[in-house]
């Protein structure tokens, strides 16, 4: 049984998603103590509760601690991952509803559905755009088309916007097992073709929208970037505001988004996310903080040694790197003055 610290590093949610994505690929059985030791709340919540009992189902694991605030959780295997069609909602782990946001669990079920024999469709119910992760528009304008170049075919459909604090949302997503995952090489960027955006709201007036997607493309183009932001009004549980921007470069892509909330601004969400974009288009990097993070696991799976370079070596980066080295497959190094992470697979 493999040991895991969960306390270490960052100390966070990362450790546990990482470690149950590899435990259901390779069947090692884990133990992970100190869940998320590094948060105000620690333990598992809502979205990390519903994310273990995911992964146990793919690979009909036994489960020990797998309970709302629980520090230590053992998972065993029992079968190699099935694919199939499933649905994980939120809900199920509290019961008075919650916007634990579904990528997270899309990201622990992912690859290993990915790498399975057959094809999965999955609906994942709960927060589909929340604080504190990746937005499901995250998921489907970047982390996915940059995987795809790895060989992993997914596609994600919104069906229901589920915000913070109410979640509802709801999100299928079609993943093609099989996969021959390829290494990926992103150390130029290349020139910024074009940024593309959305600004939208559910059950609040279209006004809203229109005056983010007006001030993000002033924004940028005040800083001499083509920008265009479509708006969008939707129906919904609950009343929301978002607005979220791609960056599109010759060779890579990078996503930022701004969250409403009450007594913000429409004008102040999208300061947040252009701040966001501007700043991490300075540093001439091709990947950004959160997708340099993310590509570590695909990457430790590939048949093929990858190197990239970040804007950021986050301590998300560095932790997700130890964990991947305690299983064995693939030795990680970050050179923290270039920026520059090499993953060479089969030699953990």
């Amino acid at each position: 049984m493999i040991e895991i610290d969960g306390s270490y590093g960052e100390g966070g949610g990362q450790i546990l998603r990482t470690s149950l994505s590899l435990a259901a690929i390779t069947g090692h059985a884990i133990r992970i103590a100190g869940i998320r030791a590094g948060r105000p709340k620690p333990g598992l919540a809502p979205q990390h509760l519903t994310s273990v009992r995911a992964a146990a189902r793919i690979c009909q694991a036994q489960l020990r601690g797998d309970a709302l605030g629980s520090m230590m959780l053992e998972f065993i295997p029992s079968s190699s991952v099935q694919a199939g069609n499933y649905t994980f909602d939120v809900k199920e782990a509290q019961p008075m509803g919650s916007a634990g946001a579904v990528t997270l669990i899309l990201q622990t079920i992912l690859l290993p559905l990915a790498l399975a024999t057959g094809d999965s469709q999955i609906t994942l119910r709960g927060g589909t755009h929340v604080s504190f992760s990746p937005t499901i528009f995250y998921i489907q304008q970047v982390y996915l088309p940059m995987l795809q170049r790895m060989g992993i075919d997914a596609k994600i459909k919104l069906g229901a916007w589920g915000w913070h604090p109410q979640g509802g949302g709801e999100v299928k997503l079609l993943v093609s097992g099989g996969s021959q995952i390829e290494g990926i090489n992103l150390l130029q960027r290349g020139d910024l073709q074009r940024v593309r955006g959305l600004a939208v709201v559910t059950e609040l007036p279209a006004h809203i929208p229109q005056r983010m997607a007006n001030r993000a493309e002033n924004l940028l183009t005040a800083a001499g970037l083509k920008a265009a932001v479509q708006t969008l009004r939707e129906t919904g549980v609950a009343a929301g505001a978002g607005i979220f921007l791609t960056a599109e470069y010759k060779n890579s892509l990078a996503g930022f988004g701004g969250l409403g909330r009450l007594r913000l601004t429409a004008e102040k969400v999208a300061d947040m996310a252009c701040e966001q974009l501007l700043k991490f288009h300075q540093t001439g990097a091709p990947v950004d903080e959160h997708l340099g993070d993310q590509l570590l696991l695909p990457a430790a799976l590939a048949s093929q040694e990858s190197q990239y370079r970040v804007a950021e070596v986050s301590t998300h980066l560095t932790t997700n790197a130890a964990v991947i080295e305690q299983f064995g497959l693939a030795r990680v190094t970050v050179d923290e003055g270039e920026k520059i992470v090499a993953v060479v697979p089969g030699s953990g």
